[in-house]
């Protein structure tokens, strides 16, 4: 299993950010996919998750109404569209599969500030 994130950077409050994570190395079809977050000196959060077929969709309350999560199955990518970015969004960004066990990727940096 091969989760590779992208997209991160530094932008101004109230700005955008595309976020993408290419998975590889089992059937992305079948399997949730998820966004999760770390803060410095915070524990990783979950931000947002994507059923199998991206139908249905759940977000923490935080990024409700700012954030959605989307996947692409023929090109085994998902993305989170970031927008209204606020300061407190500023952390490493990861993408969650659970393949029999937890797998990430290496992670996105992310950093709202003016």
């Amino acid at each position: 299993v091969q989760l590779v994130e992208s997209g991160g950077g530094l932008v101004q409050p109230g700005g955008s950010l595309r976020l993408s994570c290419v998975a590889s190395g089992f059937n992305f079809n079948i399997y949730v996919m998820r966004w999760f977050r770390q803060a410095p000196g915070k524990e990783r959060e979950l931000v947002a998750e994507i059923s199998n077929s991206g139908g249905r969709a759940n977000y923490a309350d935080f990024v409700k109404g700012r954030f959605t999560i989307s996947r692409d199955n023929a090109k085994t990518t998902v993305y989170l569209q970031m927008n209204s970015l606020k300061p407190e969004d500023t952390a490493v960004y990861y993408c969650h599969v659970n393949v029999n066990r937890n797998y990430w990727g290496q992670g996105t940096q992310v950093t709202v500030s003016s």
